[in-house]
């Protein structure tokens, strides 16, 4: 944690202000540990604040030990005017994205006389790339879904609804230690495979159907995202054929991952690929995003992705091509950007499993 504050009070310092005001429960979680539903964080320039309830007096200790604890009775804001008055703090930065007009009208209230900034992304982007800690943890909730679909291709078969393999993958993930599902868990058969987001309905999976999962585990605050498209049947020419392009856009975007390259140019990789072969008006959304204490977060593979690629980065790959009358396919990977190059955190196969 002192690493993060460090690296966010070099950012204060060189955006011109004196204090950091966290309201982002997911920011609060980056920079302090703390895992309670309800605090602030108060950071300067050598002090760091947690403000929150008598419920969370031990939690606080335990999990935040290198913050003062400051237990409010309902006025947090007016707790924190108390801090700074022992401070020579004048200028206060606060989450634009995240702080809501009523508590900036409080805040406002309280901390009369004080120069309020709003930022936008600060914290966010510190946490795009990910130290030790945090990549071993990504690590592992890869490993734990990775481990689910090698064990759910023995259940998925004719006859099983699309429900039913949802329930079944987080009941996997978690048997191996994931807190839960990372995001609701995608489940899209036959027809409902073109949905890019169809959520696990009470379809029965059919033989003919391409069957997308897309799916991650949550482990100790961090997620994973992972997709892969397997058939029921023998597959028709036309499934055969998106199938083989995306798997050749996704191998060709995971290969050109490295330090340096900006989102666009490594989603330029796989769309440029799928317009070669005809289909890109039927790859609508982005290639890829980064993931962490959220299933979406920077830096983004897309065509707005400006940010180059920095070591510790870890992003998802993850092209489709879908086809309202055929299905879908989509192939998604986790992707470690390492000083040489990329790594990447699921590597079960993606040759198309077919499933008789």
């Amino acid at each position: 944690m002192e690493q993060r504050l460090q690296r966010l009070r070099e950012q204060m310092t060189t955006l011109g202000f004196d204090a950091m005001f966290v309201s982002n429960p997911v920011s609060r979680l980056y920079l302090s540990g703390f895992t309670g539903s309800s605090g602030w964080l108060l950071i300067t320039s050598d002090s760091q604040f947690l403000i929150s309830d008598f419920r969370y007096v031990g939690q606080a200790m335990e999990e935040s030990a290198s913050f003062t604890f400051i237990q409010h009775e309902g006025q947090p804001f007016r707790d924190m005017k108390d801090i700074l008055q022992k401070t020579t703090v004048k200028a206060i930065a606060f989450e634009q994205d995240h702080l809501t007009y009523q508590h900036f009208v409080r805040l406002s209230d309280a901390l009369e006389g004080y120069e309020l900034r709003p930022k936008s992304g600060l914290i966010e982007k510190l946490r795009e790339v990910k130290d030790e800690s945090e990549i071993a943890l990504i690590r592992k909730a890869a490993a734990i879904a990775d481990h689910a679909f090698l064990s759910i291709l023995e259940e998925i078969g004719p006859g099983v609804s699309e429900s039913h393999i949802d329930l079944r993958l987080e009941i996997l993930m978690r048997e191996q230690g994931a807190t839960a599902s990372s995001f609701d868990t995608i489940v899209a058969s036959g027809p409902r495979s073109a949905l890019p987001h169809g959520r696990a309905s009470q379809r029965i999976i059919q033989k003919g159907d391409l069957v997308t999962l897309d799916f991650g585990a949550l482990y100790q605050g961090y997620c994973s995202d992972m997709t892969r498209t397997i058939m029921i049947g023998e597959p028709s020419s036309i499934q055969k054929e998106i199938y083989h392009i995306v798997l050749e856009a996704e191998q060709k975007a995971v290969a050109a991952i490295r330090p340096g390259i900006t989102g666009i140019e490594a989603d330029a990789v796989a769309r440029d690929w799928i317009k070669k072969h005809g289909y890109g008006e039927q790859f609508g959304h982005s290639t890829g995003h980064g993931i962490g204490l959220e299933v979406h977060e920077g830096p983004n593979l897309s065509i707005r992705g400006e940010t180059k690629l920095e070591p510790g980065m870890i992003v998802t790959v993850e092209p489709g091509i879908y086809l309202p009358d055929v299905g879908g396919v989509r192939i998604e990977d986790d992707v470690l950007v390492t000083k040489e190059g990329y790594e990447v955190l699921t590597p079960s196969s993606k040759e198309l499993i077919i499933i008789h």
